[in-house]
Order: C-alpha cells, then structure tokens, then sequence
C-alpha cells in the first residue's frame, strides 16, 4: 500500500472463500468495506456465517446483551468478538472449532460533522487458539471516511489471512498500531470445549471462593479476602467465570489480563459456570464470598424461569452443603446487607452477613474502568 491507498484483491478474497475457514463479523462504527467486498466475491457461503452491524447504541447494548463502559474501545471489541465466536460455535456445532473465526470492529472515524475525540478503531480476532487484537489512533484531517474505511478493511483482511494461514500485507502507513497476540494454554482450550470442569493455580481444591470479574482486582476485593480469611481459619481463592450466560464470553486477551494481577502466592480458579447451583455441584462443602448485590441477584425470579426453577436451582446449596458470607455493597444511593434480603427459610442458615460495622468499602471495578476512559 502505498500513501494509505488501499486496494483489496479479489483473488485474495477468493482463497479466503476456498478455506476451510468460516467466520462471524460484527462492525459497529467502521469496517462495513470489508463486509462487502467478502460479500460480493463469488463463494462468500462458504465463509461468512453471518454479519451483523449494530448501528445504533442500543443495538450493540443488545448484542452484547449489556452497555459497555465505552461504545469504541478494545474492551467493547473483545466482547464483540467473544460473541461472534460464540455465535459460530452455535451455528456450526458440527464444525472442528479450529476452523471458526469471530472478528469484530468498533471505531470512531470521518463524519460530516465535526468530532472532538480522536479518530481510532479497534479490531479483535477471537480463535480457538487465540486472540489477536489492533489498537489504533488515526490523525485527523489524513483521510477521507472511504480511506479510512479502507485502513480498517486491509487489517481486518490481514487477520482473516493470517488466521487461514494465506500470505498476507501488513498495512502501511503513518501511524503505528498496537498490535497483541493472546496465546492460548492447552487448559485452556480445553476448558472452553468443556473437556475440563476447571482451570486452576495450585492442586488444592478451593474451599473458601471468591467469585468475580475482578476487571480490574482492587482493594475493596484486599480487604474482603483478608477478613474472609480471618473470620473461616481457610484460605481464598478466586474464581473466574469465563462463560457467563448474561455476558460475552472471554477472550484470551481478558484470561491473561485478568490473571495477570495475582500473585504466584494467590490462589485462582478459572470455570465456565456461571450459575452459583452449577458453583456448587463442582466445588462442594465450599464457602462463597459474595456481595450482597449479588445475593439479590440469585434470589431474583427474573433470572430464572419461574419461582419453582429458581428454588429447584438454589436448593442445590443444601445438597453440597454450600455456605455464603455475604459482604454488604452499595446500590445505587443504598447500603444493602444480608437481613434486608429474603431468602427460603430451607436455605437461610447458610449465609452469615458481614454488616457495615465489619466492612465498607464502595470502590467498584467499573468505577475504576471508567476512570482510565
């Protein structure tokens, strides 16, 4: 490429089409030339599975089944690609996972008015063996939309080539991107197939359990480990859920992201349950540490499919004999502690509260995501 003129080869487009590769696009923002031109070469059934672009906020608040911190952002496009993955699991479940791609692009370029933020976008390859993602800010006044559209296509085009293993041109052009590669662990893999019930950091099996994003780990969740630990004579380990039935999946990037803040002295545990009655079948006689706010949540008929599921699915705490110690969060304007919440008397012995006498601390992780915005 030379001076930002991008051009895409058709032939090129053609060996995409004749791989073994299938794939799901997302674009919000930016990205929609590439939709195209694979669309308009001779074959595209072959690859495309489905494309989808959310135009509108609440579209991608659908999509992704929440509202991102920031609608362009590498976080946003890590749950886009997370799901597009997840939807080409679904759609082709017979299909080795090694041949399915999820890509997604957020960006923020050329408009007929005037923008204040920086020109940027974002794009995430999610694979069964990898994430790879591009960070870029792109100068403004360089470009017209349609070349900038171009400099977004030619990337997603490289990674699609780089995942069919075909030759492929690096971009170039004045800025300098960040680009980053997550390899996965066999474990890994693993886990996400369902081959493994869980992935941990040390061979004892967990006992007191800490469940969370932990996006990012903070002081407040210190502090609720320290006196946890204190009040059971039992050490913490924390869990994350890779697979959430309310949330996109995870991405490689956010494994290593998120295990990247402990310590080789802390003790984690990555699973694909969300459901604390799933918790509970795989880690029995346990304590759970939860906020609250999440206790609300399990007690919450909306998350289930009536009350006689919801009872069915916490009744599964007396048969593994799960205990919780409930830290009360703020919720908005209000302080909630465990006895403002109900809960079936067949199961009400199995929670101890620690009160706001015992423990506030009102940081939150998406306060502090925010904050870096």
């Amino acid at each position: 490429m030379k001076n930002d003129t991008v051009k895409i080869d058709q032939k090129d487009i053609a060996k995409i089409h004749e791989s073994a590769y299938k794939l799901v696009i997302v674009s919000s923002g930016g990205g929609t030339n590439a939709i195209s031109s694979l669309l308009e070469v001779p074959g595209a059934s072959n690859t495309v599975l489905e494309s989808y672009i959310p135009y509108a906020k609440e579209s991608l608040d659908a999509y992704l089944n929440k509202t991102p911190d920031h609608y362009c952002s590498l976080n946003t496009s890590l749950s886009m690609a997370a799901r597009a993955f997840q939807k080409a699991k679904k759609i082709m479940p017979n299909t080795n996972p090694k041949y399915l791609l999820g890509i997604s692009v957020t960006a923020s370029l050329v408009t007929t008015y005037k923008k204040l933020g920086e020109h940027k976008f974002f794009i995430t390859l999610q694979t069964e063996s990898y994430s790879k993602t591009i960070s870029c800010e792109l100068k403004k006044g360089k470009r017209s939309r349609n070349q900038e559209e171009n400099l977004v296509s030619a990337y997603i085009f490289m990674l699609i080539n780089e995942a069919c293993g075909l030759n492929f041109n690096k971009p170039e052009h004045t800025e300098i991107p960040e680009i980053k590669t997550v390899e996965a662990s066999t474990s890994w893999i693993k886990l996400i197939n369902n081959r493994i019930n869980y992935v941990s950091s040390h061979n004892d099996k967990p006992e007191l359990i800490f469940p969370g994003s932990f996006n990012p780990l903070h002081q407040g969740h210190i502090e609720m480990r320290e006196l946890a630990e204190k009040r059971t004579g039992m050490r913490v380990t924390f869990e994350i859920c890779i697979e959430n039935a309310e949330k996109p999946p995870l991405t490689f990037h956010e494994m290593k992201r998120t295990l990247d803040q402990f310590s080789d002295n802390d003790s984690w545990v990555m699973t694909r349950h969300g459901r604390f009655s799933e918790k509970a079948k795989l880690f029995p006689n346990s304590v759970f540490i939860i906020g609250a706010d999440t206790l609300v949540r399990i007690m919450d008929e909306k998350f289930y499919l009536n009350r006689k599921d919801m009872l069915g699915h916490i009744e599964r705490f007396n048969d593994h004999n799960i205990n919780f110690l409930v830290f009360g969060r703020k919720v908005k304007d209000s302080f909630i502690t465990l006895d403002q919440i109900d809960i079936p008397n067949s199961i009400k012995s199995r929670f101890t509260g620690v009160d706001e006498t015992g423990f506030r601390q009102d940081i939150s992780s998406k306060s502090l995501r925010l904050e870096k915005i």
